[in-house]
This record gives C-alpha cells, structure tokens and sequence, in this order.
C-alpha cells in the first residue's frame, strides 16, 4: 500500500516512493530484460559446416543430401562431393538443370536438426556462406514443420560468382513459396544450396556456411 506524506505550503513535496513490493516486481523485470539482452548479445555465430570433419558430418553431425526434380519426374541431374578447394575443405555440386517433364532444379540439402527436431535460430539475422561457382539462378531454401508438401519452402537468392567470395543472405530475405509468410525462425528444419528454374550446366563450391548472429 502506497504510503504518502502530506506536507504543509511552501514545503518541499517527494514523489510518492514505490513500496518494497513493487520496488521487487520492477527488480524482477529489469532482470529478465537484462538476461535476454546479454543472452541476445552473448550468442556467437552458429557454424553449419566447414567440411573439416572426418567422418563426413557436418558441424551440426547431420548428413547432406542431394535432391533433383527427377523425383517428380524431371530430367535434372547432379553429383554432390566434398573436395579440397583453394579455400579448404568444401562441397561442390555439379549437374545439368534441365526444364524438361516440368522439371527444374537441384539441390543438396543440409538437415539443421535430428528427424523430429527444429533448430532455434530466433538469436540469428543471416546465413553468411564462403563460396565461388558458376553465376546462374542459384538459391538458399528453408523449411520448417509447416511445409508439408515438396514444393513448400521459403527462398532468398544467393548471390554466385566464379572468383570466391562470403555471401550474406539476411533471413528477412526469405518468402514463402507455394505457401505465404516468412519463416518462424523458432523452428527451422533444413536449408538448401539450390539451382532452381533456369535451364543451365551448375556448379558451385562451399567452403564455410553459418548463421549470423544478431548483433
């Protein structure tokens, strides 16, 4: 209960003073929004891959896969390999986008959670990917629970040269396709190098991808 001193004219009239009570209810918020600050600040980067694991792996201990639209009856082809690239480690993928039986795209795909699971990435703002390749319609996919059917998915375009260069792709960048809205960072389930909708001979080397952190 608020406790408040009435003073004669002339005098000098306080702010009424918060009681112990509210004084620990402010205390509590104040600590809460602190710890999700320096919780926000203190995340670091999150590597995905650097393709420096023996085993295979990537950094996250899940396994690339390589798709094609010859699941759907497409005549794309592809081969996903690790090699050692100027810059290290890497993967390459290579193959022919051909348009053909409504066909168009391959991809390799990085799973960013174990089956069933999702990956968090509310404390991040962008992947960052060291790359070089064969300029062309190249795209990073994602997907969460909510895209159930194949075609689902969230797309950014992925900037790609022949000279090596690290590649920011904000996560604001990402929309809807065959589905509205933008991703729910809260539950990510996979991201894809992909080339996609454009008849063309593809080839691109990955030596690092990452997510960014929010600054």
């Amino acid at each position: 209960m608020l406790s408040i001193t009435i003073h004669q004219p002339g005098s000098f009239v306080p702010r009424c003073q918060p009681t112990r009570r509210r004084r620990r209810d402010m205390m509590f918020v104040f600590c809460i929004l602190f710890g999700m600050s320096a919780s926000m600040a203190d995340t670091p980067d999150l590597l995905l891959d650097d393709f420096s694991r023996d085993d295979g792996r990537s950094a996250l201990k899940t396994d690339w896969q390589g798709f094609t639209d010859r699941v759907m009856g497409g005549l794309s082809d592809m081969s996903a390999t690790r090699v050692e690239t100027e810059h290290g480690p890497g993967l390459r993928l290579r193959g022919r986008v051909r348009l053909e039986n409504n066909g168009g795209f391959i991809q390799a795909r990085l799973p960013l959670a174990g089956p069933g699971e999702v990956l968090d990435a509310r404390n991040y703002t962008a992947f960052r990917v060291e790359l070089r390749g064969m300029p062309g319609a190249w795209y990073l996919h994602l997907r969460s629970p909510d895209c159930r059917r194949p075609w689902q998915y969230y797309r950014a375009e992925l900037p790609v040269t022949d000279r090596w260069a690290t590649v920011t792709v904000p996560l604001d960048d990402f929309t809807g396709k065959c589905m509205s809205d933008t991703p729910d960072r809260a539950r990510l389930t996979s991201v894809a190098l992909v080339a996609y909708g454009e008849a063309f001979d593809a080839e691109i080397e990955v030596a690092r991808i990452e997510l960014v952190a929010a600054p």
